[in-house]
């Protein structure tokens, strides 16, 4: 496969951004041009909940050069992503279609977690340095317009990820509104971001020990961040970056714009970043910071290439995903043990029947994060378990999944309690598509049975084959125990399974000696 010249475009909070790559399975993926225009979207839409005429005026002018650039650079590809600024308009579907019709260029808007997930691919692109640095305490702060988002990594695994809305332009607007002198910066930034750090620290950082941050930000990865050549030339220690830092404040703006080949109006968020940055040093003790200069049209490009199979990384993004909900699950007092046993029993029965359900690896992937998270609510209620599940779920960022796939998740978890609703009820103050429905159901249908298995939560099922023959599911299951509670209690959830795919499972005992 030939080379192919592929176009990143992100309609952030303060920037339109558009980078081109020459993609290929020889040269991997290689920026060519990183072309921007300073738009403040975020500061009208923060405060508003919508953008002016002058905005989107602006906003259609400039997409429309970069289409320009595109076809100089005889783009193959190309694909657009809006974050937080777009996500946050009341008039978005309108915006969307006026971009669409002016320039040509289809904007997709993309949930917090799917954007932090790209950027987190962006950075375990770089290699081995990565893999090694999570292996130690680690966290990655990535700083956006309208939030923070803050990723735990320990022996090589995600802890939690967390988002506050902590984002630069945000805190900018609050300093500005207060008018304050710029040597009181310090001081009130400290009190405006003390409140949500402070409970990061005691239900997440306690007793754990930070010795990497890793800065994903436009302005800091200007600064400092190479992005290119030697990862490791980005790592730097705390101590240098406090002097970076102090010289920021000790410099005219216009001096720190000649030096870093920054904007010059630039350089207030330059300064709440690095200030956001410190307080996340002072807080954890970390000693060490990578700054990889990567941005979310990095992590575009990557997710282009990996679904062209040009490209892929040799880490597990889909163990990442998985450890993070098991610590949800640890969070909420679920039982381990028996999460795994569902997430087993589930994945059998879905493994059997491939040509039935007609659903893939990401489907198969939502159904053991449901399994993992089956139980959740009980941390809240014993007597409304499924209603609990449901919130606790739409509530907790899940990094990596789309707004879309987390109302999969907790609408599967719920209907494994609770009675199904159909289609027209489900619908009822939500706007689920037929085909994200279809999905819900023949999920839920698979958990119900997996839950039936397991009834007694004894783990008597562990070692099962499920074979699709005919019209029957045939479940043998190798266990010495008595599964008459199993037995007896299985008919009403095999019933659903057997409405969704005109199949019965049938349980058969195959005795151990």
């Amino acid at each position: 496969m030939g080379v192919k010249t592929f176009a990143a475009i992100d309609v952030g909070s303060y920037e339109l951004s558009m980078k081109i790559f020459e993609v290929s399975q020889r040269k991997k993926i290689r920026e060519i041009d990183h072309i921007r225009h300073r738009i403040e979207l975020g500061t009208e839409t923060y405060n508003t909940g919508k953008l002016s005429n002058e905005k989107v005026d602006e906003l259609c002018r400039v997409l429309t050069e970069f289409q320009e650039i595109m076809k100089g650079y005889q783009v193959t590809a190309c694909k657009a992503y809006g974050t937080s600024a777009i996500r946050e308009m009341k008039n978005r579907m309108i915006i969307l279609e006026q971009i669409k019709l002016r320039t040509g260029i289809h904007v997709d808007v993309i949930s917090n977690s799917e954007q932090r997930f790209l950027d987190y691919k962006s950075i375990a692109s770089k290699g081995v340095f990565f893999d090694e640095m999570i292996v130690r305490g680690t966290a990655i702060v990535d700083i956006g317009g309208g939030s923070i988002q803050v990723s735990l990594f320990d022996k090589g695994s995600l802890v939690t990820t967390q988002n506050l809305k902590l984002g630069i332009l945000r805190l900018r607007e609050k300093l500005v509104s207060l008018q304050l002198k710029p040597t009181h910066y310090d001081e009130i930034l400290e009190e405006l971001v003390a409140g949500q750090m402070e409970v990061l620290e005691k239900l997440y950082l306690k007793g754990k020990k930070i010795e990497n941050i890793i800065v994903v930000d436009e302005y800091i990865s200007n600064a400092l961040g190479t992005g290119k050549g030697d990862a490791k030339e980005s790592y730097i220690e705390a101590a240098d970056f406090e002097k970076f830092r102090k010289g920021i404040r000790s410099k005219s703006p216009s001096e720190m714009a000649r030096e870093y080949h920054i904007p010059e109006e630039s350089i207030f968020l330059l300064y709440i970043s690095t200030m956001l940055v410190q307080h996340f040093l002072k807080l954890t003790g970390a000693g060490h910071l990578w700054i990889p200069g990567v941005t979310l049209c990095d992590g575009i490009a990557y997710e282009y290439a990996e679904q062209n199979r040009l490209y892929s990384s040799d880490h597990d993004f889909e163990k990442d995903i998985i450890d993070c909900t098991q610590n949800i699950s640890k969070r909420y007092m679920g039982s381990k043990k028996r999460g795994e046993t569902l997430e087993k029993i589930a994945t059998t029965i879905f493994d059997s029947m491939k040509k039935v359900h007609g659903l893939g690896k990401r489907e198969r992937l939502l159904l053991r994060l449901a399994a993992l998270l089956h139980d959740c609510g009980k941390y809240i209620t014993l007597n409304g378990v499924g209603m609990a599940s449901y919130e606790i779920v739409m509530a907790t960022e899940i990094i990596g999944l789309s707004h879309t796939e987390r109302e999969i998740v907790a609408n599967v978890v719920k209907y494994n309690y609770l009675d199904f609703d159909y289609y027209e009820e489900m619908n009822q103050g939500a706007v689920i598509d037929r085909q994200t429905y279809l999905c819900i159901a023949k999920l839920t249908a698979i958990l119900r049975v997996a839950t039936g298995l397991d009834r007694s939560h004894k783990e008597k099922f562990k070692d099962i084959v499920a074979v699709h023959r005919g019209e029957e599911l045939i479940l043998t299951v190798n266990t010495s125990y008595d599964i008459t509670l199993e037995k007896g209690l299985f008919t009403p959830r095999a019933a659903f399974f057997e409405e969704i795919f005109s199949i019965t499972p049938v349980i058969k005992q195959k005795r151990i000696m």
